[in-house]
């Protein structure tokens, strides 16, 4: 089950991982009450399963309430690759000194966990898979032996990220290594995972997916799931009880 970015900041919240406050509006008016909440400048993002939303104009900075609403109605309804935004995330506008990039995930073909972390956050990591491949750190994890904080701050050391943060930087992937792990999730991916001006760790956005086989554990993710599904399909196999991926074609 893939989550929205407001949805999986609330599994990291829950588990330890600090992000951004914030609220969740589906129309205009909810979305300035949530920014007057939040007070301004805010950050109006779209909610959709799908990368690209900064480039597909669905991601808005707003100095007060005109702003906001202005923003709320051009990116409510708006098709980003397939997905149409039907609800919004406000947050306080972020203080970004420099953007990583940090994910975990499970190694199948290994049978293990595998941990990348990046000094090269805030763009597609495939992009930067591809022109720059050592610019991402690699670590494999042994489900039986987890992450150490030692190990997590080679990590983020081998990554390149900067010295002053990489006991923080070590505290935090430990701290999502639990999240994903303690969570039953398949894949956690901040990007970015930023530094404030004030040289404090946030982990700006989040993607999370988890693992259907582990639901009955958590009836926290009820919620979640009936949200909203983005393939009619899947929502049908779902209601059976059955795993199912659609693939394109007839």
């Amino acid at each position: 089950m893939d989550l929205f970015e407001y949805q999986g900041k609330q599994f990291l919240s829950r588990l330890g991982v600090t992000v951004p406050h914030g609220a969740v509006a589906d129309e205009p008016d909810h979305a300035v009450s949530a920014a007057e909440s939040l007070g301004y400048p805010v950050a109006v993002k779209a909610q959709v399963r799908v990368g690209g939303r900064g480039k597909a104009g669905g991601i808005r900075l707003a100095h007060d309430s005109s702003e906001v609403r202005a923003a709320a109605e051009a990116i409510l309804g708006l098709d980003i690759r397939g997905h149409v935004v039907r609800r919004l995330w406000l947050e306080g506008a972020a203080d970004v000194a420099e953007e990583y990039y940090a994910s975990f995930t499970v190694d199948r073909a290994n049978r293990r966990y595998l941990g990348m972390v990046s000094a090269r956050g805030g763009v597609d990591i495939e992009e930067v898979a591809a022109t720059d491949p050592e610019a991402i750190s690699r670590l494999p994890i042994s489900p039986g032996e987890g992450l150490t904080t030692d190990a997590a701050r080679r990590l983020a050391e081998d990554a390149g990220l900067a010295l002053d943060v990489l006991d923080q930087a070590a505290g935090m992937l430990v701290d999502l290594f639990r999240a994903f792990t303690e969570g039953d999730a398949e894949l956690v991916e901040v990007n970015p995972l930023i530094v404030t001006g004030e040289r404090r760790l946030v982990a700006l956005d989040a993607k999370v997916s988890l693992d259907d086989s582990a639901r009955f554990r958590h009836p926290e993710w009820e919620a979640w799931a009936t949200a909203e599904w983005h393939d009619e399909r899947e929502r049908r196999a779902r209601e059976r009880g059955l795993n199912y991926v659609g693939l394109s074609g007839t």
